[in-house]
């Protein structure tokens, strides 16, 4: 019989106790777990990076693997634990908004308030639920637990939705970068349905305005463009992304999170940044 998966995504980092403890926990409840780190850099109390990371990974597991999700600025006030189950996936997080992009994905999910409190730990913390909420929750899941004995199942439950690219004119597309990655790779919330002309064969007679940069080019692959050259390429997130071959593209436009992104086509490229 396989054994059970649980993955683990943080905004803990590795210089503490957190994640340790928090697999010490599961591998005394269900010592044949096999436990898989997704991440433990998500920003610090960023709840749309956690979602965004979790969104990009949960699918590529095995059905039936557990994913808890810890991105918990509101930990222990009225803020919920919650189990959703999908058709193929277990997931345990705060009630925050962290599963938002879960949730878009997936045609069914059932979210459930977790009270069953004999299966926490005792007692329990106010600073530490992925201790002593989430990690027991889900080992005993992993064990085969119904999710039905958790708690009782809510309709209401937060959500929110990522930021989307906006029209200003039919020339002039706004966008807004999502995250910078380890690399200094911006990742944009533009997607190929939002802007197709830019990823046309051949493409021409446009321009991506992000930071003190202006973009003419889309290339297939990191290493088309030359060292140091600022271009625009459709990433594995399937977002506009800006990089710059072996350097750090949110480095060389002075963009970062949050940050303007602008598409201008047609006459709009032509005038340029000032359109």
């Amino acid at each position: 019989m396989a054994r059970p998966i649980i993955t683990l995504t943080t905004d803990f980092g590795t210089n503490d106790h957190f994640v340790g403890v928090m697999k010490g926990v599961i591998l005394d409840i269900v010592p044949e777990a096999q436990i898989v780190d997704i991440c433990h850099s998500v920003q610090p109390f960023d709840v749309l990076d956690g979602a965004l990371t979790i969104s990009q990974a949960y699918s590529y597991f095995p059905t039936r693997t557990v994913h808890v999700v810890v991105v918990d600025p509101g930990v222990g006030t009225a803020r919920r634990p919650i189990l959703a189950s999908s058709d193929g996936y277990h997931f345990v997080a705060p009630d925050n908004g962290v599963l938002s992009l879960v949730y878009a994905r997936e045609s069914r999910m059932h979210v459930r308030h977790i009270t069953a409190e004999h299966y926490f730990l005792q007692p329990v913390s106010n600073t530490f639920h992925a201790r002593d909420i989430f990690s027991p929750v889900a080992a005993y899941l992993a064990k085969e637990v119904e999710a039905l004995k958790f708690g009782d199942e809510v309709q209401e439950y937060v959500r929110f939705s990522a930021p989307k690219p906006k029209a200003v004119d039919e020339n002039r597309l706004r966008g807004v970068v999502l995250k910078v990655d380890r690399f200094g790779n911006i990742i944009t919330n533009i997607t190929p349905q939002d802007a197709p002309m830019l990823f046309e064969a051949g493409a021409s007679g446009f321009k991506i305005v992000v930071g003190s940069r202006e973009i003419t080019e889309i290339r297939s692959t990191y290493a088309d463009g030359a060292p140091g050259e600022v271009i625009g390429i459709l990433g594995s997130m399937g977002f506009l992304e800006i990089a710059a071959n072996r350097g750090a593209a949110a480095q060389l436009t002075g963009a970062g999170k949050g940050s303007e992104v602008s598409i201008l086509l047609g006459e709009a490229a032509a005038v340029g940044k000032g359109a």
